[in-house]
């Protein structure tokens, strides 16, 4: 398996991982198909979903791949009016990874994240390591600090 950017970031920091891999064959599973895949729970296995806000700010939340991002408590967890999902084509231009492969660590610009607060109940989760059909199993609290992220119920 070829080191991801995600995976030179955390060696960098000195922050252990292990990667997954899972056959993705140029297409892009669900989130529970990955965790199927992988022999993992879903409750384990987190995707990246990033927002835009009605102010145009522009934010990040992970939550369990078997969950659905409730737009009305991220826009409240964020103070924002309103906040909709940024469009899959806008997605590379602006955090450096594609649809599939969104990973909370390495996008282009630091935004602003927020993790489900389940992440709390679990020791390690699975994100993606940047790239379609690869995932890291990562220590939770690890993880939110290096991120700086927070966590609210999503």
């Amino acid at each position: 398996m070829d080191k991801t950017n995600v995976m030179r970031l955390l060696d960098g920091m000195g922050i252990s991982y292990t990667p997954r891999s899972y056959p993705a064959d140029g297409s892009v599973p669900s989130g529970v198909e990955a965790a199927r895949l992988m022999g993992e729970d879903p409750s384990h296995v987190f995707k990246t979903l990033v927002t835009q806000g009605a102010s145009r700010r522009y934010y990040v939340f992970v939550i369990p791949v078997a969950e659905e991002l409730s737009l009305k408590k991220a826009a409240a967890a964020v103070g924002e009016k309103s906040i909709a999902m940024l469009k899959s084509k806008d997605l590379l231009p602006l955090t450096g990874y594609v649809h599939g492969g969104c990973s909370p660590i390495g996008m282009k610009k630091r935004f602003p994240t927020f993790f489900d607060a389940s992440i709390n109940q679990k020791e390690t989760i699975y994100i993606s390591a940047g790239t379609r059909g690869c995932a890291l199993c990562i220590n939770s609290m690890a993880l939110l600090t290096y991120l700086g992220a927070q966590t609210v119920p999503l």
